[in-house]
This record gives structure tokens, C-alpha cells and sequence, in this order.
């Protein structure tokens, strides 16, 4: 019998309201590929169950599996712990699914320097403009002006780590951003060299974000 070829990690990363959540979620609707479901000790929002959307868990008990060495990436972001399962990572990989993190740069680094025997890919996240993504972070956060500005506080810190992925790309619309990410996947899968990432236009993207 021929041995099961294993999946590759796929990592998206983005300033908080961007819409990484909502395309890691369309993508594991893809054969194939599995979220990492990530522990963490902030509150549930609304529509956010446990087990699916995050593992909610108290800041002793993260503290407790961080002591322990069994995460595979860890962050505190925004006064709260985040964290995926080493062992459930790799089963998942082992089994040859495609494991998709929904993560931030601080835990997309650690994957990297770990050096793991998996094909890696790492895509960034934008938005079109900071407009779009304060009235995007309103909507999520239940037009909480305080939280919605504590997000936009961090957003230049968090958009220049784009910079660390192989690949950038502008939500401004849902669907064409989720077909050009699985075309990136596909291209890494197929270790396609030649594809067309106009580098340039992003960072003349970014310096509109910045100023």
C-alpha cells in the first residue's frame, strides 16, 4: 500500500477585521482541508461556539498547556491568549488534510522557525482601505466604537509583517480574494515557480494604508 502523502499548512494572517476568519472558514468547505481550531482564554462572541469556532478556556489552564510544551504556536493578542495543538495539527497533516490557521504573525513566525517536515504556505490579508476596515470592525464588534478604535490602534504595527508571507492579497471582495488564495495553494502544491504576484502593487497598497 503507498504510503499517505502528507498535507500542507496554510496559514492566512491579517489585521484584526480584515476577513481572515471568514475566508479560512470558506476554504475548509474545500475536500481536504481542516481548520486548526485554536484554544484561547478570551470571551465567546454571539454567534461563536466552543469546539468549533475556538476552544474557550481560562488563563491557567492555557498557562498550564504553554508549561506543558503542547502548543505548536502560541500569542497573546489584545490581552488574550491564542494557541494550536501540536498533536492535533499534526494528526490532521499525518492523515493528509490540509490544515488551514487562522493565526497572527507572532504564531505564524513560530510555525516557520520550527522547521517542520510540512510544505508551508503563508498569505496576508488586507483590507481595501482603513475605512472599509473600521466600518468592518464596527459591524463585528457590535458597533463598539472603543473596541473597534483599540483594533485600528494596532492595525500599522500588525499590516507591515505582510512583508514575512509568501503571498499578500486585498480583500476588497470575498469571493475573488478566496479564488486568488486557492490559486496560490494550488501553485504551491504543484511547486509552481513562475506566478504572477504583482509584488509592487501591493506595497504601493500598503503605503496608502500606512500614510
Amino acid at each position: 500500500m503507498a504510503e499517505k502523502k502528507a498535507g500542507i499548512i496554510v496559514i492566512l494572517s491579517s489585521p484584526s477585521g480584515a476577513g481572515k476568519t471568514t475566508l479560512v472558514k470558506k476554504i475548509s468547505t474545500r475536500k481536504k482541508y481542516k481548520i486548526s481550531i485554536s484554544h484561547t482564554t478570551r470571551k465567546p462572541r454571539a454567534n461563536e461556539k466552543n469546539g468549533k469556532d475556538y476552544y474557550f478556556i481560562n488563563s491557567s489552564k492555557f498557562k498550564k498547556l504553554i508549561k506543558e510544551k503542547k502548543f505548536l504556536e502560541y500569542a497573546k493578542v489584545f490581552k488574550n491568549y491564542y494557541g494550536s495543538l501540536k498533536k492535533n495539527v499534526i494528526t490532521k497533516l499525518t492523515n493528509g488534510e490540509d490544515v488551514i490557521f487562522d493565526i497572527d504573525w507572532q504564531g505564524t513566525k513560530q510555525i516557520k522557525n520550527k522547521k517542520l517536515n510540512y510544505k508551508i504556505i503563508t498569505i496576508f490579508i488586507l483590507p481595501p482601505s482603513k475605512k472599509e476596515l473600521y466600518v468592518r470592525l464596527l459591524k463585528r464588534e457590535k458597533k463598539d466604537k472603543k473596541i473597534a478604535s483599540e483594533r485600528m490602534k494596532q492595525f500599522k504595527d500588525d499590516v507591515m509583517h505582510w512583508i514575512d508571507y509568501d503571498y499578500t492579497v486585498i480583500n476588497d471582495k470575498v469571493e475573488r480574494c478566496y479564488k486568488q488564495i486557492i490559486s496560490f495553494i494550488r501553485n504551491k502544491k504543484l511547486k509552481k515557480r513562475n506566478i504572477k504576484y504583482d509584488k509592487r502593487f501591493i506595497k504601493d497598497h500598503i503605503q496608502k494604508l500606512v500614510s
